[in-house]
């Protein structure tokens, strides 16, 4: 008797996120000109939040990271500043989720560093941090900040160790020492009174921090397992809370399948993939309330593509066209004030994060980096003064700017009509799909 596998991929359900789609910004709105660091670490050496975006660069004799204003995009130049204090690779890098101008970095110097980032971003290179932390005995391959509190930082280091560290007296205050390899990831619960990591022991840990008490190693059978494809490359998780997408992206290739989790069954529910022909070496997340709100935009990635030395923003976009902001797509979300003191949490308090609302976000679209709407306004603004506005081309260099602007439009559109053409070709096959399943024969 031959027994098929059921798929339960084309038995859609409805949902507000089935249609969401991946929207790549026009070139100009990307980050050119990088020296993306060749270092083969399994991070994403990429971090941004509303006001800037940091990614980890190649050097000689020591680590250093470009850290760049978000609306300064388009060409990097080869001698823009950096910083550049470490004595060794930069391996992570992580904006403090409520200072925004403050970052940690980690490096093979087995230091710490913590920045504070000049509004405006650096006009030199920066070799002074405002703190220096050492407590590891080999090199620090991760680190993050905690989600609930101030100046709490945990650290990973391949010594085995992730200490906590009080940025408030500049000093580790406890040291979790339960694994047996190096740590290749860690993440927290919603008010941080849990922290899961895995190792390269293959056990995924979930640990009470405070006292560095193990509470679950090896969890028992997977709700659901999914088979994505035959490649051996890494995936790389993200998870929004706010809209229960999953999305998972692909080391070495250019897509990024997502999903839709829920508490029934099939408890994994496949949405759509988006392509690219051109390899991600990391992918930095915009915070929610960078986001494009007038835009529909429910997640940003920033590609690292490391041949084009190219930060790429791709957004993840609801299509409708609704001119009023969409509150259902946007529930209240963690925001950037703390909810506890670092004192508060290392006494034992839980407290979940501080939200916030995002339509204040929606009235302030006109500063965003990149926009997706139906009839985009063309101008350019010296002094305050649109000098395009109801003018018409009158010397060379008009017409010239004006036959640019339409070369853009029509680049525009004519990714538009590719990533439709995808979408269809995808539609297609899972009509077919559909139509030669067991159920229907």
């Amino acid at each position: 008797m031959t027994v098929t596998k059921m798929s339960w991929r084309p038995q859609y359900r409805s949902s507000k996120f089935r249609n969401v789609y991946g929207k790549v910004a026009n070139r100009e709105h990307c980050f050119d000109g990088i020296p993306i660091t060749k270092n083969v670490h399994d991070n994403h050496f990429c971090a941004v939040n509303a006001k800037f975006l940091a990614i980890v660069t190649e050097s000689a004799g020591g680590g250093s990271f470009l850290v760049i204003p978000l609306e300064q995009t388009g060409r990097i130049e080869p001698n823009y500043p950096k910083v550049c204090g470490h004595q060794g690779n930069v391996l992570d890098i992580k904006w403090n989720p409520f200072i925004e101008n403050i970052i940690a970095s980690c490096s093979e110097d087995t230091s710490v560093r913590i920045w504070e980032i000049p509004e405006g971003g650096l006009k030199r290179n920066m070799t002074e941090a405002i703190l220096e932390l050492f407590g590891h005995s080999r090199r620090v391959g991760l680190v993050e900040w905690h989600p609930t509190t101030n100046n709490i930082l945990f650290s990973a280091g391949y010594d085995y160790k992730v200490l906590i560290w009080n940025l408030d007296i500049g000093e580790p205050v406890k040291m979790i020492d339960c694994h047996t390899d190096v740590i290749l990831c860690m993440s927290f619960n919603t008010d941080g009174s849990l922290l899961s990591t895995t190792c390269k022991d293959k056990k995924l840990r979930v640990i009470e921090p405070r006292s560095g008490k193990v509470l679950q190693e090896d969890l028992a059978m997977p709700l659901i397992e999914e088979e994505i494809d035959g490649l051996s490359g890494l995936l790389f998780p993200f998870y929004d809370a706010d809209t229960h997408m999953l999305y998972l992206a692909g080391k070495g290739d250019g897509n990024i399948r997502y999903y839709e989790i829920s508490t029934e069954k099939p408890y994994l529910n496949y949405l759509m993939e988006f392509r690219s022909p051109a390899p991600q070496k990391g992918l930095g997340v915009m915070p929610k309330h960078g986001l494009d709100v007038s835009a529909c935009e429910v997640f940003r990635f920033y590609k690292l593509v490391t041949l084009k030395g190219l930060i790429e923003p791709i957004s993840m976009i609801v299509p409708r066209r609704s001119e009023t902001y969409q509150e259902d797509i946007y529930p209240m979300t963690p925001g950037i004030e703390p909810a506890l003191t670092p004192d508060e949490w290392l006494s034992g308090m839980n407290r979940d994060p501080v939200l916030m609302s995002l339509k204040e976000g929606y009235k302030k679209a006109s500063k965003v980096v990149f926009k997706a709407p139906i009839r985009e306004k063309k101008s350019v603004v010296v002094n305050g003064i649109d000098l395009l506005e109801n003018v018409p081309p009158r010397t060379e260099n008009e017409l010239l700017r004006m036959f640019f602007r339409q070369q853009d439009e029509i680049r525009r559109l004519k990714d538009e009509l590719s990533q439709k053409d995808i979408r269809i070709r995808q539609l297609q096959l899972e009509l077919k799909n559909l139509r030669n399943s067991p159920k229907n024969n």
